[in-house]
Formats: C-alpha cells, sequence, structure tokens
C-alpha cells in the first residue's frame, strides 16, 4: 500500500516541494510545485538508500532548475541497484549453490581435509567472479551504446577489483599460507592480477627481432620483478646470440637466474636449510656485482642489483610494476622470501604523495591482517552486499570471526547476509534465492523472511504456490493463511469460483469458505447445474471446515447418487439434509423440489416416516412466512407449494397400503 507522501525537511513550501513516500525496498522522490504529491512506489524493487539515499536527494533538488514552472521529476533511489543488471545475474544464481553446499557440508572435518575444503570453496566463489568478470568485458566490446559500455567497463573494474581483495584474503586467511608459499602465493597473486604489461610482452615476443625491439628490457625486467626467471632467461639467451662479445656476462647472469633459490610448496626442506641457501646464492650476487662483472652493461648490472634486493633499484622499475603490492611483493622475493604471515606489516609504498585509494586501503588492511577493516572498508567502497556477505560468512567457517558480535545482538556474518538477502528479495526473480539466505541466518533470519515474504507481489497462481510452497515447508502458518486469502479474494473477485474455494480451504477460513460455498449454491438455483464438479466432489474431509461447505459437498453427493440412480441412498441423504439443519433454511424448498422427482418413482422410495418429516419441514418452511407474506409469493413458488403437499399426500397413501400389505402377508 502507498504511504502518504511527505515534504523533504528545508523545502521551501511557497514555491516547490520535494516529496517523497517510502516503499517496502525503495524510496520514491518527487519535485512538485506546492500542493501536488509524489506519487506512490511500485512494490517489491529496491531498498531504503541507506547512504546512497541523501545524496540522491541532493542530486534532486539540484536538478530542480532546470525544468519549466509545470515540470515535475520522478526519481526512484534503490538500495541494491547492482541485482537489476542482467549481466550479474550468473553471479548471484551460481554463489548461491556454492553457498549452500558450504553451508551443507561436512563441519567434522578437521585440520588439513577442512582448510583444503575452505580453501576450494573460496577458489569456487572466485572462479564464478572471474567467468561473470569475462561475460561483462565481452558486453562492453559489443555494446555500440557509449553510455551502455561505460556501465560494462565500470562493472569489469569492480568484479577485477572484487577478485583481487578476495584472492589475497584467500591467501592470508582461508589458507594460511605459512612462510615459503606465503611467498610463492603472493607472487602468483600478483601475475594473475597485475595485467598491465602484458601487451607490452606480446609486442616484444611477437616481433622479428625481440632483442632489437625498444621494449625489449623492459620486458625482460619485468619477467625478473614478477619472479618469472624461465621466461626471462629465455630472452636473455635471444640477446646472447645476437651480442656474441658479452656471452660470459649473459652466462654468468643466467647461473645466478637458475641457481636462485626458490620455497618449495612440498615442504621438501626447511626454512633453515632455504635461508642457508638464499644467503650462499646473495652472497655470490654480490661478489659478481662488487667485481665489476656486469658494469659493461647497464641493463644487466640493474637486474643482479634487484637479485640482490636493492629497493633503489626496484624503485627505479616502478612504472612497470604500477602498483604498490607488486613493488612489496618483488622487494620480499628478492630480500626475504621467507618471510612469515605476521612479517607482512610494513610501511607501504603508494607512489607520490597521493592519499591512497578504497582498494589500496583495503588490501593495506588484509595486509596487516585486519579482518574486520577489510569487511568495513569493503561495505563502504562496493555497490552491493554479495562480497562482503560470502566473504564474511567463509571466514565466519574458517573460525576466524566467532569473537566478534555487533552492539545490536547479530553477528557480522548474519548481520551482512540479511543485509544481502534482503536486496535480493527486491527483484521478481533473485527473491527465490534470499529465501535460503534468510535459512542460515539462526537468529534473525525467520522474522526476515517472514516480514520480506509478505511483500512479495502475488502477480500469478504460479508464483503464489511456490511462494506458499516455501511457507509451509517452515510452518509459517500466518503467512499461509495470509497468501491463501489474498488468492482466494483474487480468484472470486475474477468469479473464479473453483479457484477461489481451493484457496480458502487451503487457508482454513471457514468464514470465506462458507461465502464461496453460497456462491456456488446462489449459481446453482441460477443455472441450474454445479461449476468445477472435480473439486466438488473431492472435498473429502476438507468439507467440514464450515456447515455451509459440508452442505455443498453432501448436496453434491446427492446430485452424483440421483445420477447413478441409487434413490434410496438419495432419499435418506436428502432427508438428513434438512432434518439435521445442515441445509440452510433458504435453501429448504430448492432441496423439497429434488425430492418431487423420487416421491413420483413407481417404486416407493421414502417410507412413512420419512414422508411425515419432509411434511414437517415443508410445514416449518410455509409457516415460517408471515400471512401477507405467502400471498404476495408468486404463482411458482405456490404451485410448488401445492405440487409438493400433493406428491407428499400421494406417497403417504402408498406407503400406508404398501406397509399394510406387508404386515397383512
Amino acid at each position: 500500500a502507498a504511504v502518504p507522501s511527505q515534504v523533504v525537511p528545508g523545502a521551501d513550501p511557497s514555491a516547490r516541494q520535494l516529496c517523497f513516500a517510502w516503499g517496502p525496498a525503495e524510496v520514491l522522490v518527487c519535485e512538485t510545485l506546492f500542493g501536488r504529491r509524489g506519487g506512490s512506489p511500485s512494490r517489491g524493487e529496491g531498498g531504503p538508500g541507506r547512504a546512497l539515499l541523501p545524496g540522491a536527494l541532493m542530486g534532486c533538488v539540484a536538478g530542480t532548475g532546470e525544468g519549466g514552472p509545470s515540470s515535475s521529476r520522478l526519481f526512484v533511489v534503490r538500495k541494491d541497484q547492482d541485482i537489476y543488471i542482467q549481466t550479474l545475474r550468473k553471479l548471484f544464481n551460481e554463489s548461491h549453490g556454492i553457498f549452500i553446499g558450504l553451508q551443507r557440508s561436512e563441519e567434522e572435518l578437521a585440520g588439513k581435509s577442512r582448510k583444503a575444503q575452505l580453501v576450494q570453496v573460496s577458489k569456487n566463489y572466485r572462479s564464478v567472479i572471474r567467468a561473470c568478470m569475462e561475460d561483462m568485458h565481452q558486453a562492453a566490446i559489443s555494446a555500440r551504446d557509449p553510455a551502455l559500455h561505460g556501465q560494462y567497463s565500470t562493472q569489469v573494474s569492480i568484479l577485477s577489483a572484487m577478485e583481487l581483495i578476495w584472492n589475497l584474503c584467500e591467501i592470508l586467511f582461508v589458507e594460511a599460507a605459512a612462510a615459503g608459499p606465503l611467498l610463492l602465493r603472493l607472487l602468483d597473486w600478483v601475475r594473475l592480477h597485475v595485467c598491465d604489461v602484458d601487451n607490452m610482452v606480446r609486442e616484444v615476443l611477437s616481433s622479428e627481432n625481440p632483442s632489437k625491439h625498444e621494449l625489449f628490457w623492459n620486458v625482460v625486467d619485468v619477467f625478473v620483478l614478477q619472479g618469472r626467471m624461465d621466461e626471462a632467461r629465455h630472452l636473455l639467451s635471444k640477446e646472447a646470440s645476437a651480442n656474441p662479445a658479452s656471452v660470459n656476462m649473459y652466462r654468468i647472469l643466467d647461473d645466478l637466474m637458475k641457481k636462485m633459490p626458490v620455497p618449495s610448496l612440498g615442504n621438501t626442506q626447511t626454512l633453515t636449510e632455504m635461508e642457508l641457501k638464499w644467503q650462499h646464492w646473495h652472497e655470490e650476487c654480490q661478489r659478481y656485482l662488487q667485481d665489476g662483472t656486469f658494469a659493461s652493461n647497464s641493463h644487466m648490472e640493474s637486474i643482479c642489483k634487484i637479485l640482490l634486493g636493492d629497493e633503489d633499484a626496484i624503485l627505479e622499475k616502478k612504472e612497470l610494476m604500477t602498483t604498490w603490492y607488486h613493488f612489496l611483493v618483488t622487494r620480499l622475493l628478492y630480500s626475504h622470501p621467507t618471510v612469515k604471515p605476521m612479517e607482512l606489516r610494513m610501511d607501504l609504498f603508494l607512489g607520490g604523495e597521493s592519499s591512497p585509494e578504497p582498494l589500496d586501503m583495503i588490501l593495506m588492511a588484509a595486509f596487516e591482517f585486519e579482518m574486520h577493516q577489510v569487511i568495513k572498508e569493503c561495505s563502504i567502497a562496493l555497490s552491493n552486499w554479495w562480497f562482503v556477505a560470502h566473504l564474511t560468512d567463509l571466514l565466519d567457517h574458517c573460525k576466524l570471526l566467532q569473537s566478534h558480535n555487533l552492539y545490536f545482538g547479530s553477528n557480522m556474518r548474519e548481520f551482512l547476509l540479511l543485509e544481502y538477502a534482503s536486496g535480493l528479495f527486491s527483484h521478481h526473480s533473485l527473491w527465490q534465492l534470499g529465501v535460503d539466505y534468510f535459512d542460515h541466518c539462526p537468529e534473525y533470519g525467520r522474522v526476515y523472511l517472514e516480514l520480506h515474504i509478505e511483500r512479495i507481489p502475488l502477480n500469478t497462481e504460479q508464483k503464489a504456490l511456490k511462494v506458499l510452497r516455501i511457507c509451509e515447508q517452515r510452518q509459517m502458518h500466518e503467512q499461509v493463511r495470509s497468501i491463501c486469502k489474498i488468492m482466494a479474494m483474487k480468484a472470486l473477485r475474477n468469479n473464479r469460483l473453483g479457484s477461489a474455494l481451493s484457496w480458502s480451504i487451503r487457508a482454513k477460513d471457514a468464514a470465506f469458505a462458507t461465502l464461496i460455498s453460497d456462491r456456488f449454491l446462489k449459481d446453482y438455483c441460477e443455472r441450474g447445474c454445479f461449476s468445477d464438479l472435480d473439486l466438488i466432489d473431492n472435498l473429502g474431509p476438507s468439507m467440514l471446515l464450515s456447515d455451509r461447505l459440508t452442505f455443498l459437498g453432501k448436496y453434491r453427493e446427492f446430485h452424483r447418487l440421483y445420477g447413478e440412480k441409487r434413490f434410496a441412498e438419495a432419499a435418506k441423504l436428502l432427508l438428513m439434509l434438512m432434518t439435521a439443519h445442515i441445509a440452510p433454511c433458504s435453501f429448504w424448498m430448492t432441496l423439497l423440489t429434488d425430492a418431487l422427482p423420487l416421491l413420483e418413482q413407481k417404486e416407493v422410495i421414502f417410507s412413512a416416516e420419512q414422508t411425515y418429516e419432509l411434511m414437517r419441514c415443508l410445514e416449518d418452511l410455509t409457516a415460517g412466512k408471515p400471512e401477507k407474506q405467502k400471498f404476495q409469493d408468486d404463482d411458482v413458488e405456490t404451485m410448488k407449494v401445492e405440487m409438493l403437499r400433493l406428491a407428499l399426500a400421494r406417497n403417504l397413501a402408498r406407503v400406508i397400503v404398501k406397509e399394510g400389505t406387508l404386515e397383512g402377508s
């Protein structure tokens, strides 16, 4: 239902107003002239804007001066705009399956088995992000509209940043890589996400003579900075072939690069062994540099300084690294390859005096092992709740957030999942995913589900059945009744009595079932036949919901018995409907009229006692009317009464004769 519009505080009431109305999942804002009202919001699309709302309102105010004196604008401020982007549907749908699988996984797994399972879950999430990013990239390429192209490109950048952050959190928090393997994981992380130099590498390698290309040494430096020694050595071999005079120098550098100790993933060597090997190798590099072995070639001398971890030499190549975290990993590779996780706290190279961007703040918080700060910064910087909800849930399964409760009761995991699921419920189809997220929020999930499911527009019977099934599975009895009543009323307004009766029975609403039963009986009186026979014939125990519904079912049963020529059973049932006062008094004349064909049968159907009961019912019916009304009744009713009296008298006479004959014999 629409909520009355309100004037935004501070608006000038003498000229223009800015009115707004709160909907269940969005805010509608309307610039209007004095005295006019903004419309009501459509149901179920978005949510209260939080931090977005003030900016949106300010934007509306700022834009009001452009129109003429009678112009009016309408703005819809939504909570989670991203869920309406078609290309992000894969992200929401596929990650839902991963989330559910994680909740149902065997928590009994311990140690390495559990950690391996959680790392795999994290990789599955990242693969969904990357697949979605690829789809968005293709959409950007094929988009002809510049605005649409810009929108897709922005989403690609956001998804790329999300994967970058998630991958780092996976290394530091989920996998919790130990000293040695940690650096290898960080190198893979840099290689995967620092792609700015890839075009330069392709350009050099595709040229006819790579060693003569102007960017040749830049590519060699990039390979060295990323620890890609085999590729760097391969390129240097081309330079050695082109310069035979310097072949000895190249051979020495190649040997140093080849012998560089690298941490092992298989734990085949201890950290002490690794540090000793690295120290010997480092001394050898230092000796060649001091001997002036590479003095005649500044490029090779620079590479040797990088191998020694010379910070100035590395900083000289910062244009090739493009990011501070590339610099960080390179510096660690050549100065502290056995770095431990908690030794990653460092003074960061951010390049120049510029303040860090939101992405930098998030990555720095991760390197500082400030998980809660990572989640907080991501909540502020990213445009939807998907990322923080799923990352927090994964970290919670890693037992890393157990001690952190929010001051208003729910823990951080549940709070973020509730926010994300609430956003899903504003979408016409994604709301079904939100149900499962609410199911896995033990404290407030059910309350949120009850509130949101009542706001789902029941546009079709199929959708109503889907919502109803969800409520029934969770024993949400109030919501079941509410949905059934809504659908029953809709069906009744459309004169679909069978559907209306079916919904009212499911709602266990006796009053509404009585109302619809009366409509069925009224239609029968007007048309002489029942509609929706299949439903009425199969009411079963449901007919006990109300007396009128019981009568409808039994009256239909009477017609079925009569049609099957089971006259004695039909007569007994008909009489019972009146004598037991199951039938409404207004319907007695119809029942007595239905008795006429049975009274006129060749074979006597009604016994003397039954005939007397029918007579009493007829007299009760006619005696209940005032004399004046009797004379005012139309001729048809009067004729019916006379015919019934005659038929009953004749039947009684036949019965007495028959029963007397039987007694005499």
